[in-house]
């Protein structure tokens, strides 16, 4: 069993939903990022999407693209992105780990050196924004024989053939998109997520989390309400960016900027 196979069963078992806050390393800095994932732990997240710094994430929305921006000014790359796991599993064995991200830099480094440098550091589940499953097969093979989970995303317009397709190659968690468009965009059409969610369940057992849209602790509990977990981006990454260079290494600062994180945990077990 995976780190976040052991995760998730765990959670299923006490009823815990689960938290997964996204953040872009290197943004402001690698040193910076470190500290915030410890404290995302300590505010409760569960595991943590790390996302991979790219020049071009067509997927997300203007605060991402920001903290893209910030990462890619500090010359953060994939390898460091790597290191900053290493890093982190010298304290903590514990949370999930899922580098989140675009095919470009993968395909740079290799295929095969990408899948050892990361199973030899700590990550745990791998999600390439731009890889349908169709022209996945080599990576998905090599993630799957370095036993990494290999995490899909399922759309509002996602039809059940393609759901199911996906759903087949994929393991960890199954990430729901609760809304058409970019990271960042408002959540109104909580109906649309309930349906779509209970389509799902039809077709896997896997732990499903809800992304995008997800900003404060009414819209964390009415998403967790109808799902195993949700995933928290843009608020955080938002607050990122008001860090200030002086500021951003103090335990209060870093407790602030997390605070979103402590907020959505404190509501969703309330459910």
């Amino acid at each position: 069993m995976s780190r976040l196979q052991d995760i998730t069963s765990s959670a299923a078992q006490s009823g815990r939903k689960l938290l997964i806050p996204y953040l872009i390393a290197g943004d402001p800095d690698l040193d910076t990022s470190l500290a915030l994932m410890h404290e995302l732990v300590a505010q409760g997240a569960d595991a943590i999407e790390l996302g991979i710094p790219f020049s071009d994430p067509a997927s997300d929305g203007p605060v991402i693209q920001l903290g893209v921006e910030r990462a890619l000014a500090s010359h953060t790359s994939l390898s460091d992105t790597l290191d900053l796991v290493s890093r982190f599993r010298e304290q903590d064995q514990v949370t999930g780990i899922v580098l989140m991200g675009y095919l470009n830099p993968i395909e740079i480094m290799g295929y095969q050196n990408f899948v050892s440098r990361a199973a030899e550091v700590g990550v745990d589940g791998v999600l390439v924004v731009d890889m349908p499953p169709a022209e996945s097969g080599e990576l998905h093979e090599q993630l799957h024989t370095a036993g990494l989970d290999t995490i899909y995303l399922v759309a509002p317009t996602t039809s059940a053939q393609r759901a199911q397709a996906i759903v087949n190659r994929c393991s960890g968690y199954l990430y729901y998109v609760s809304l058409k468009g970019v990271t960042g965009a408002a959540l109104t059409d909580h109906q649309s997520v309930s349906d779509k969610i209970a389509e799902l369940r039809k077709l896997t057992d896997l732990p499903i989390v809800i992304g995008f849209g997800i900003k404060d602790a009414a819209s964390a509990g009415a998403m967790a309400a109808q799902a195993d977990g949700i995933i928290i981006g843009s608020a955080l990454v938002q607050q990122i960016a008001g860090l200030s260079e002086n500021e951003s290494r103090s335990a209060a600062t870093l407790t602030r900027t997390c605070a979103i994180i402590g907020v959505a945990r404190e509501a969703i077990d309330k459910l």
